[in-house]
């Protein structure tokens, strides 16, 4: 079983160092989900990202920094992409930028791609990466396909045979993935909704953001955009307006449901009808839902504005027919 150490454990960062440096993967606490890091230059290090998840190798990875000027050896970072990097980094936006020619991102990263996705985190995730000194790897620290973790609990009981050190710092603030965005000559294109609303990027921006016309079909460019992904094993029923027997039920803004005395469980996203609230409890509110022992979770409508967007992105895919 992995061994789980507290981040204000003044051993959390050599010790990950260490693993990192061996080519082993380590669960690290970020401001949006646990990540599972690994060395972005290192082949060896990705492929046990791959192996520990379970990942579809065509799916490619976000790779993290430190600082901006770590990220312009590796992407060619635009003005506007710089002007995005300014106002929301470090926090939770990945950009999807072109590779430089002092790229060391290794393919198996970016799936063969000529682009890369980078972010740069909050806290402890930061501090890490830059007694690192590079870029790491890190898609969300859970098997491929399954719900997201939002604190070390979440990651011990899916991966907790499959890697060696979890970071315990604490749950999530926000809760929900890293906001992608393609910046290309094209523009800005969304490629997954996420922890920053994209209407507050394009007030920075200055311009409006492209959607595709489907979120979930095309080419996979960016983490996150497979059709069925964070999914529990149950079935899920969105936009319930009523609860039928045995079901769990998620709910949103205190607002009962139709028949939900006949529940296995009640959860509300957020009794005051918050989204930043309800962002950060829906994964960890998927997994209990899907504990309860339930066939089906009944999945209450949610605003679709602001952080809605990424929370009905997440539920669609999560309810998405499974291969």
């Amino acid at each position: 079983m992995a061994r789980i150490l507290p981040i204000l454990d003044q051993t959390a960062i050599p010790l990950a160092i260490e693993a990192l440096r061996r080519g082993e993967p380590v669960a690290v606490p970020t401001e949006t989900v646990y990540g599972l890091a690994a060395d972005a230059t290192n082949p060896a290090a990705i492929a046990a990202i791959y192996e520990a998840k379970g990942r579809p190798r065509f799916n490619p990875l976000i790779s993290h920094v430190s600082d901006l000027d770590m990220a312009k050896v590796h992407v060619r970072v635009s003005p506007l992409a710089e002007k995005l990097a300014a106002a929301f980094w470090p926090g939770a936006l990945t950009l999807v930028l072109p590779l430089s020619d002092t790229c060391r991102i290794h393919p198996l990263a970016t799936a063969g791609l000529p682009t890369a996705a980078v972010r740069m985190p909050e806290g402890f995730a930061r501090d890490l990466i830059a007694a690192f000194g590079e870029p790491l790897a890190a898609p969300s620290a859970n098997r491929s396909g399954r719900v997201s973790p939002t604190s070390a609990r979440h990651v011990e009981e899916d991966l907790g045979e499959r890697i060696g050190l979890i970071l315990d710092g604490g749950r999530c603030r926000i809760g929900v993935e890293s906001t992608i965005l393609a910046v290309d000559d094209a523009g800005l294109r969304l490629l997954r909704p996420g922890g920053i609303p994209v209407d507050a990027i394009e007030m920075v921006a200055g311009q409006a953001i492209q959607r595709p016309a489907t979120q979930a079909g095309g080419a996979v460019i960016a983490p996150g955009m497979l059709a069925s992904h964070y999914a529990p094993s149950a079935a899920v029923r969105l936009n319930a307006t009523d609860a039928r027997s045995g079901e769990t039920v998620i709910r949103f803004g205190g607002v009962p449901l139709p028949g939900e005395d006949q529940a296995k469980m009640i959860l509300d996203l957020s009794p005051s009808g918050d989204l930043r609230e309800a962002a950060a409890n829906l994964f960890d509110f998927l997994k209990r839902a899907d504990a309860s022992g339930a066939a089906c979770i009944a999945v209450a409508p949610v605003p679709a504005h602001g952080l809605g967007e990424a929370i009905n992105d997440r539920l669609a895919r999560a309810a998405a027919p499974r291969d």
